[in-house]
């Protein structure tokens, strides 16, 4: 099993050899972005730290795509989401809101949470039980969702 900065860097090469360009920059911006955390925190990265700083990186993409739709900049959101596709595709594959959902109800059934004001109660485990699979917000989202509902 290879690492995700060796995964990173196969898949630089790759898009070199095909003339890839889009795909080699967002590569080589995901890869400077762990190489500044990695001096900033003066430590070598687990793959663990790798994938919050590609989510850090799609994160990013995503609040760009929003402020440019907004702004009726299309062009820089089609850039930035041409971008994002190549970030997500080195990011575990992503719960959807149910999927969310049923491992939310099983950890309120283990802490016994009743209503909205639990929701510290179940944040904690369900973010470490999906960490790096599932967005904060979609996480909150679901957790709102059955604890009012």
């Amino acid at each position: 099993m290879s690492t995700l900065r060796e995964t990173l860097t196969a898949a630089l090469k790759e898009a070199m050899l095909a003339k890839d360009t889009a795909r080699r920059d967002v590569i080589r911006l995901i890869q400077s972005a762990i190489k500044q955390v990695e001096i900033d925190t003066r430590k070598e990265m687990t793959d663990d730290d790798v994938i919050v700083v590609i989510q850090r990186e799609a994160k990013k993409r995503r609040e760009t795509i929003d402020e440019a739709t907004k702004a009726g900049r299309s062009d820089i959101a089609d850039k930035e989401q041409a971008e994002l596709v190549i970030v997500e595709t080195f990011l575990p594959r992503q719960f959807s809101l149910e999927e969310v959902k049923a491992i939310a109800a099983e950890i309120i059934a283990e802490v016994g949470a009743a209503g909205p004001k639990d929701q510290g109660k179940v944040m904690g485990p369900l973010m470490a039980r999906v960490k790096g699979q599932a967005a904060g917000n979609i996480v909150s989202q679901a957790v709102r969702e059955l604890l009012n509902g």
